[in-house]
Parts: C-alpha cells; structure tokens; sequence
C-alpha cells in the first residue's frame, strides 16, 4: 500500500467569503442616487461645491479652487480658497498681487508655493487671451499649466454646468468598491463611468461621493453595517468594516 493511499481524503478546504460575495441586488444607480442624497446631507458638501454654494461659482473662481485642492483635504482648501478669493476674485484682481501674497493667503495647503505661481500665471493668461473672461472649454482649459483632466472637468460642471465626470480619490474607491467599475486608475474609472453613467449624474456624483467616501465607505473600515447601499454593494476589496 502507498502511503497515498492510506491517508484519508478531505476536500480541499474553501476559500473565506469575501464581505461583499453573499447574494446582491443589481446595482440601481437611480436608487442609488437618491440614497446617497439622503445620506450625505449631515455632512459638509465638497469643497467647490461648497464655494460655489457661498458665491464664488465663475469658472476663474472654481479652477482656482480646484488648484488648491490638488493633494489637500478639504478642510484646509476650502478656507484657502476663500481667503484667496475675497481678495482677488477675478484674474485682474489676481494679477493685482504677487507670487508672495498669492503664497501667503494659501499658505496652509500643500505645495502652496509652486500653486501660488500656476494661480498667478492662469490669471495672467486670463487677462492677455481672454480679456478675463475664462472660456468653458475643456481642451482650452487643459492647455493651462497646472490644469489637469479632474480640475478642468469638475470646475465646468460646477460653473459652466457641463457634464463631466470628475474622479478624485474617493470617487474612484467607492465606485470600485460598488463592482460597477473595474479600474486601476482615477483616469480609467472615469472612461469607464461615462459609458455607463446616465449624463443628468455626471456632475452630481463628486458632490455625493466626495462627503460620502471620507465619512462612510472611508478608505479603511468603512461602515457597512449601516450603508444604505449595503444591498447592491459587491463590497469589492473589504476586509475589515464597520
């Protein structure tokens, strides 16, 4: 006799279920639309939305923002950006002061100094090719230094109301995380939500996702328990949750 054959046969043991592979309803982005309206509203909106929501919604006001922001919480771009822009709220006014107060006034958020000379160079710009008056075109936008294709999309459909999806890091967590997207880059979520996005949610999902990822599906043990989403979501890449 083998030794194979005198040990006993076990069935190879099974895989631990991942959180999100129990049975789920298909994924209803009309549903899950309104809940996430309803469960973002305790929270503070996304900070150009924010800005917008407090006056300063001309595209100029709304890229500036979004510079700010760039690698910066909220929480520190949102007050830049309006000690920023109630000095200087169009690009003559920008241009009106130097690198250096530029700096001072936004001192608090990441790489304030070389954002301090972009914001004064897209104002310069703005005054010499455009009399001030910023076109809501996307290619224009994106021939600007410092303006990538988050920026120029988002502050368009903040300001000029044109539909762009914008996928910042939360956007691009969360809907990966749903299992409606497969994407390994912010650039390759967005491609992928704009052939499956009905074009009336374009603008609206980063003033959703943004308070939605950073106080529910957080980066790291999000509350799942009590996500209203819970049903539909595949929960994809969840070890650990709430």
């Amino acid at each position: 006799m083998t030794p194979a054959a005198g040990r006993a046969k076990h069935p190879p043991p099974k895989p631990a279920a991942s959180p999100g592979s129990s049975k789920k309803r298909p994924f209803d982005i009309d549903r899950a639309i309104r809940l996430l309206r309803e469960a973002v509203e305790p929270f503070p909106p996304a900070a150009m939305f924010a800005l917008k929501d407090q006056g300063y919604g001309t595209l100029f006001q709304q890229l500036v923002a979004c510079i700010i922001s760039i690698r910066t919480r909220d929480e520190v771009s949102l007050p830049a950006a309006l000690a920023l822009l109630k000095v200087a709220p169009t690009p003559e006014r920008m241009l009106a002061l130097s690198a250096d107060a530029i700096d001072k006034l936004i001192h608090n958020a990441t790489f304030h100094e070389p954002k301090a000379r972009t914001l004064r160079a897209i104002a310069q710009r703005a005054v010499d090719e455009f009399s001030g008056d910023l076109p809501c075109d996307r290619d224009t936008l994106l021939t600007f230094a410092g303006v990538g294709p988050k920026c120029a999309g988002l502050a368009l459909g903040i300001a000029c109301n044109q539909p762009h999806i914008s996928v910042d890091v939360h956007v691009h967590r969360v809907v990966n995380r749903w299992g409606i997207v497969a994407a390994k880059t912010p650039e390759k979520t967005m491609d992928a939500l704009m052939a499956i996005l009905p074009k009336k949610y374009w603008i609206e999902l980063n003033r959703l996702l943004v308070p939605f990822g950073k106080h529910i599906c957080t980066g790291i043990a999000p509350t799942c328990s009590t996500c209203p989403l819970l049903s539909m979501c595949q929960q994809v890449g969840v070890s650990e949750h709430r």
